[in-house]
Parts: structure tokens; sequence; C-alpha cells
């Protein structure tokens, strides 16, 4: 569905256009919202509009409430199974149940979307996979993408982070959101090997990094990794003796044998673990792809970057009431 078509599903159901964009972009983004987001929404201040507004949604069973920090802020899950049917998503994961914790990340993912209303968002794994493999076209097998294995079963997802993705007006320049939960930068180096063929394949983009007030400190390492990860092409030399080492741990060397003890310590740094865990779920060519300079040239003539965006609210007077709802 477009977008417009979601607006006019949700309009049916006896909402203001206003109210069905706003809870089209709650639903395909984040699933819980606050009150103060409807009113950057909608453009309105803080009072009565909002409070009938979710008032209403409450009434008809569309939304759930639980008391925020302090008594007069309510944060809203909406879970009703037909406004998700409406717009074409009855089984979003955005509808169940969530631990608190993650609640707040999904709302500083929603406040991120909610800051720049002029992109076109990609929320859905549908979307991001129709969009660049059909509108560019990228190959599907270069898509970010995790294969899950079972006994007899394999399934493979496309943009496994469920973050948003925005698009430009120009069609050309893409977005990429990383929310920061964590000091260490170990899961973003992650998210960067699993995009970088994407990255490669599209004329221009950046990295907008998320970073909530409480995590400012990390920053500096989150650049170095974006340098190492992205920006960083390794000498032939180097890659020839670090396939063999990757071969060689994932095989079981003898961990006494000397080239081995001396790989280990060549290649004990955080840039090469994240490239062993990308080696090991997509192969070979996540190794051949360390010799590209495609995204440091990107980088060097302005057409890639990493945005780093510290959040304009405060969110850890939410995080004590985990488990009390």
């Amino acid at each position: 569905m477009t977008w417009n078509e979601r607006v006019a599903a949700l309009s049916d159901l006896d909402l203001t256009k206003r109210q069905a964009g706003f809870l089209a972009t709650v639903m395909l983004h984040s699933g819980v919202c606050m009150g103060r987001q409807y009113c950057a929404y909608a453009g309105i201040e803080y009072g009565r509009k909002m409070v009938d507004f979710f008032g209403l949604l409450l009434a008809r069973g569309y939304v759930t409430a639980r008391p925020c920090g302090n008594q007069n802020a309510r944060l809203y899950h909406v879970h009703h199974r037909p406004l998700y049917r409406a717009i074409g998503q009855e089984d979003n994961r955005h509808r169940k149940p969530m631990a608190l914790s993650r609640a707040v990340e999904r709302l500083m993912l929603l406040d991120a979307v909610l800051a720049d209303r002029d992109c076109n968002w990609l929320a859905t794994e549908q979307e991001k996979v129709a969009h660049f493999t059909l509108r560019l076209p990228v190959a599907r097998q270069d898509l970010p993408q995790t294969t899950y294995r079972g006994t007899d079963s394999e399934t493979t997802r496309y943009f496994p982070d469920k973050l948003p993705v925005a698009v430009d007006q120009d069609g050309r320049t893409h977005v990429f959101m990383y929310l920061v939960t964590r000091p260490e930068p170990g899961d973003f180096r992650g998210f960067l090997e699993r995009h970088a063929e994407l990255l490669r394949a599209v004329p221009s983009w950046s990295i907008r990094l998320l970073v909530p007030r409480h995590f400012t400190g990390a920053l500096p390492a989150y650049q170095l990794a974006f340098q190492e990860q992205v920006a960083s092409p390794l000498r032939p030399i180097v890659l020839d003796e670090l396939r063999w080492y990757f071969h060689a741990r994932r095989d079981g060397a003898n961990a006494a044998e000397e080239r081995f003890h001396h790989a280990v310590g060549a290649f004990g740094a955080p840039r090469f673990a994240a490239l062993y865990r990308a080696w090991l779920e997509r192969g070979e060519p996540v190794l051949d792809a360390t010799l590209s300079p495609t995204l440091m040239d990107a980088i060097g003539r302005g057409a890639g970057g990493l945005d780093c965006h510290v959040l304009a609210h405060r969110y850890l007077h939410l995080l004590p009431l985990v488990g009390t709802a």
C-alpha cells in the first residue's frame, strides 16, 4: 500500500487525515508514542486537542496507556489489530507487547522520523526490498540480510536491523538510521558490514547515528568504528593473511602454531571481529570487498558519510518503570 492509501484507510475509521497520518507513522515505525509526539506531528500545543485525541483512541480500544516518570505523561501502545489490518500490516511486530526498555528505543526512532518529515520513509522489510530492487535497482544478494537455518529449512530476512531508511526527495540520497543503545560499537560494526554492499550500490548515502544524550560520551568510539569498517580498505597482502587466519580459526587450527599465534595478535582488533562474524554468515565476498575503495571515495567526494545526531529529548526517566505495566 502507498502512504496515501494507508491514510485514506484509517480516515475511513472516522479519523481526521491528521490523526490518520500520525497513527500510520506510529504503527509503521514504533507501535508506541507519547502525547508530545502527536503535538509535534500536528503542529499544535500540548493541551486539550491532544488529550481528546488519545481519549478517543483509549475509548475505542485502539491503544493502551501506561504511566511514565511523572503523573502527567503517558506512553501509548497502538495494538488494535483492525488498525494494522487497514494499513496492510496485520502481522506487524509492533502490535505485540514489549518491554519498556524496547518501547523507549522505539520512541527514539519515532522522534527521529518525526523530525524529518520531508523524506520518504521506508519502514517495513517489504517496502525496503521493493524500493532497492525495483527502483534503483540493487541485486537482492547485495541487500543487508540474515539467514536463519533450521533442521530442514532456511529463511532469509532482509534488513534484519528493522531500522527506518529515508529516501530524499531527489530519489538518490538514502539515509540509514542507527540508534546507539550501548557504549561499545560492536553491534554498529555488524550493521555497517551488513550494509556495505548496499552502500556501494546507491548513488548517495549517509549513516545517521541517533545518539541519546546519555551516550554522547561514546561518540568517538562510534566514529572510529565507522572509519575502520567503511573507509579503510585493506592492502592485498594484509587480506591474504587475514583470509588464511579466518579459515584457520574456523577450522580449529593449532593455537600453538607460530603463524596462527602471530595472526591472533595482528587481527585482534574489533574491526576484524566484525569481519569474521560477517564472513561466517556470507562467505568470501565479505573479504573480497575489503579491497574496494568505493566507500572511501564516496566519503571523499561528499556522496557518503556519518551524520551524528544527538536526540533532543531525554528518555532515562522512563526506564525505572520496566516491568510495572
